[in-house]
């Protein structure tokens, strides 16, 4: 088939749940993919920061290729040396003693929101309010879309879950005004990043963690989107003195493989007993398998040394740009390879122009650029993008 015949096919039966771009993309080698017309594009999306490793690293492919020979799947009632392989993994990396193996992170939160109300069930009768934050995003599960703290994910979907409320991100002011006995959980992310690269204030996070402690809550980060070395360590929370109670991650779990998971203290985890959550995919051997090998590459070859490098090497040339530009880049965020430069006016379009030149960015939140490239960038990729965002920010003057 032809371009035209596969974007037809797909818009015509496909539910119209996405703005796709018009490119029909074919294959990918590091950081760059190609379409079927042979055009080549540097992609700073990454799969929504999911493609870790970038596009056709041939360590995960021979490993999928492998295990799929194997045993692709069988089912939750029976152990298999590569999901034992992949919880001591995660264990031993994060520090929390329990883990549940999932598809998406929408399922990793929502198995948060659970353990939460669960815990707070069997420990704290009456507590059952989740707390979340203003311009966050947790997932379109019905639950998870509550949780979110942005209107527009909600309209046409009431009555909602009741018991979530919402708070402005990083302000702890305003998250004790709604702390009360009744609250079990607080789910925040350590970096917003479908809010707009949104990093809190310092101190911010550990003041959430004391209003916790206060009034018998647990926190739970998001580290969806920050985790598995995306912002230069293994964890975002990382960066700071505070330690969750739970803590959901994927996206680069797999290297672009679906899968993620809920990670939970030992007193926490206990809350859940046989046959309180479950699913009948999550942690099927051949995930585990690229789980498997995307940890042990990460964990070998320097990768999450090379986002925190290359993450301070991207912010430098982009506040540069600022500089050049300051009538239209408003502000430069984020940390290690979550990076946003904020535009004083709405970014679709410069994102569309970026395209057009073999960049593939995003915007999220309305005027904020995206930059979510593979952990294995390098410099001269970075200055190919910035080169290119340069260009055609010159055109807007």
């Amino acid at each position: 088939m032809n371009k035209e015949e596969i974007i037809a096919i797909e818009n015509k039966h496909y539910l119209p749940v996405f703005s796709r771009l018009p490119l029909v993309l074919e294959r990918g080698e590091g950081c760059w993919v190609y379409d079927s017309e042979g055009n080549k594009y540097l992609d700073f999306l990454a799969g929504i920061a999911s493609n870790s490793l970038g596009h056709g690293d041939r360590r995960l492919a021979a490993a999928l290729a492998g295990q799929a020979g194997r045993l692709m799947h069988c089912s939750s009632l029976f152990y298999t040396e590569e999901q034992s392989a992949l919880v001591r993994k995660l264990a031993a990396l994060s520090g929390f003693e329990r883990v549940f193996l999932c598809n998406s992170g929408a399922e990793a939160n929502e198995g948060a929101i659970k353990l939460a109300r669960k815990y707070a069930f069997k420990n704290h009768p009456g507590k059952f309010k989740i707390v979340a934050a203003n311009h966050s995003f947790h997932g379109r599960t019905l639950a998870t879309l509550t949780a979110t703290g942005t209107p527009k994910y909600h309209e046409g979907y009431a009555p909602l879950p009741p018991g979530f409320l919402h708070a402005a991100y990083g302000d702890a002011g305003a998250l004790a005004e709604v702390m009360d006995a009744e609250v079990c959980a607080v789910l925040l992310e350590p970096i917003q990043g479908e809010g707009g690269v949104n990093v809190p204030p310092e101190g911010y996070l550990a003041a959430a963690r004391q209003l916790c402690d206060k009034h018998g809550a647990l926190l739970i980060f998001d580290e969806i989107q920050t985790g598995i070395g995306r912002t230069g360590k293994w964890f975002a929370f990382e960066h700071t003195e505070v330690r969750p109670d739970i803590m959901s991650i994927g996206k680069g779990l797999g290297g672009g493989f679906p899968l993620a998971a809920l990670l939970a203290a030992e007193q926490v985890a206990r809350a859940f007993a046989a046959g309180d959550h479950g699913s009948t995919f999550g942690g099927n051997p051949l995930a585990c398998s690229a789980a498997n090998t995307v940890l042990d590459i990460l964990a070998k070859d320097g990768i999450i040394d090379n986002a925190a490098k290359t993450g301070t090497y991207l912010k430098e040339k982009l506040f540069a740009l600022k500089e050049k530009y300051p009538q239209l880049i408003k502000e430069v965020r984020g940390q290690g390879l979550l990076v946003g430069a904020q535009l004083y006016e709405p970014g679709k379009a410069v994102a569309e122009a970026c395209l057009a030149k073999g960049f593939i960015i995003n915007c999220t939140a309305g005027d904020v650029l995206r930059f979510i490239p593979p952990l294995t960038v390098t410099e001269q990729e970075i200055d190919f993008a910035v080169a290119v965002l340069d260009e055609v920010l010159s055109v807007q003057c």
